[in-house]
Parts: structure tokens; sequence; C-alpha cells
């Protein structure tokens, strides 16, 4: 026998099993799958078995990467992307929230504005490339406005989702309780939508990335759009990845602050 059976009333320890699907921390796990397939690719090129016509040595890129930031074309080409990204997206995202939180609050801006929504959501945002260039001109302007409206929709529609999934239970207890609207707006209905918000907003981050490439692509001298179709323009596959990497490394940088930003306001669900 393996062990004894537990004497009646004797005490025995109970496993705990309310873990829920925990998510547990491999922190290693990403860097290494990321470094295998770069040595991957490495050693494809070297041997043969990749054509550098395809895909360039990842060596390569980094001397492209690093000559760039020797001789100041990095900042020269990532400060105006990243001033662009930031207003786009901060104007994008902000009204995206407060007109999904309206839509989520009152029914009558919801009946209003879902036809409007649901109509030009599905809409190619890089198709109004060359709108937006005939309503604000080839400047800075028309790039601002193709990535806030490429963010606004996505947060649209997620805030207005997160709004509606919040747990009408609590709503209820708030209002029995005697709380007033704008209390159980602040206590209960914006704590609750926060992760759906967040979720929104990682998609609409990207979004504005994917825009951003394509407005510097059009009357730009500077950005990463720009530098990705002149090396295009040249066949120079490594400045071509190279700029690829970079907007990977923007990528991961915003994935990892909205990480941090989520865990600490989002404390409460562990």
């Amino acid at each position: 026998m393996s062990g004894r059976r537990p004497a009646c009333g004797e005490r025995r320890p109970v496993p705990f099993r309310g873990g829920g699907f925990v998510i547990r921390p491999a922190r290693l796990a990403g860097p290494v799958v990321l470094a295998a397939l770069v040595l991957l690719v490495e050693w494809g090129t070297r041997t043969g078995w990749i054509s550098q016509l395809t895909l360039p040595r990842p060596s390569d890129v980094g001397l492209t990467l690093a000559q760039l930031h020797r001789s100041g074309l990095l900042w020269a080409h990532l400060a105006p992307s990243l001033s662009r990204l930031a207003a786009g997206s901060l104007i994008g995202v902000s009204a995206g929230v407060a007109v999904g939180l309206a839509m989520g609050l009152f029914s009558l801006v919801r009946a209003g504005l879902m036809p409007l929504v649901a109509a030009l959501f599905p809409v190619p945002k890089i198709a109004l490339l060359p709108l937006f260039v005939i309503w604000f001109g080839i400047g800075e302007a028309s790039k601002y406005a193709l990535i806030a409206f490429g963010a606004f929709m996505p947060m649209v529609v997620a805030t207005r989702g997160a709004v509606d999934d919040v747990d009408r239970r609590l709503v209820r207890m708030g209002q029995s309780f005697g709380l007033s609207r704008a209390s159980i707006i602040a206590k209960i209905i914006l704590p609750g939508a926060l992760p759906g918000i967040f979720s929104g907003l990682r998609i609409s981050l990207a979004i504005a990335i994917i825009l951003l490439v394509a407005a510097e692509m059009i009357g730009a001298e500077h950005g990463i759009g720009a530098y990705i179709l002149q090396a295009g323009s040249l066949y120079d596959l490594n400045q071509l990845f190279a700029g690829v990497v970079i907007l990977s490394i923007i990528g991961l940088a915003i994935s990892k602050a909205l990480d941090i930003i989520e865990a600490r306001l989002l404390r409460w669900r562990e």
C-alpha cells in the first residue's frame, strides 16, 4: 500500500485547486525562440540553403543598423516617426475612448452612431490615404489625421464592447447602495471596462504603426516608412530589413509598456 487510509476524524491536507488557469511567467522562452530563429536564418544564408536574394544575413542587418546609428541617420528617421505616431495615436485613442464610452453609456448616442461606426470600421484605412492628402495636404496634417483615424475606430468598438461586458449585477448592487450615476461609472464601469479597453489599445497602436509607414511613404523625406521605401526602390535588402527591425522594436517597446501599465492598473484581478 502506498499509504495508510486516514482514520475517522483525522485531518489531511487538501491540495489547492483554485489557480484558475493562472499564466506563469516564462521570461526566457521568447528570447530563446527569437535567438533560435535568427541563428537558423544566419546558418541558412551562410550555407546557401536560403538565398540572400530572399533573406539577408541577420549579421549584415545588424551591421546596417550599427552604421545607421553611427551616421546619425537612425535618429533622423526615428524621431519624426515617433512624433507622428505619438501625436496621431494620442488623438485617435482619446477620441475613440470618449466616443466608445458615450455609446456604451447612453442609448441615444449608441443608436445614432452605431450605423456610422459599422459602415466605417471595415473600410481599409490605407485606402483613405489619398483622400486625407486631398483634404489636409501632403504635409504633416494628413499623416496625423490618417494615424488618428486608424486608431480611433478600433478604440470605439473595443470600448463600447468593454462597457457592455461589465457585470450588470455590480451596477445594480451599486444602485441598491444609493451610489450616484457618476460614482457607478467611476468605481464600477470604468474599472470593469479597462481590460477590454487595453485589448483595443493594443490593436489600435498596431494599426497606427502600419498607417504610419504607409503615410510616410508619400511625401515624407524622413521617417521609417520613407527609409523602407527608399531601400525597396534600391532593392537593398539589408536596409529594408533594418527598417523592419526598427518597426518591430517599436512594437515590442509599446507592448512592454502596455504590459507594465496594465499590470499596475489591473492588480484587482489577481
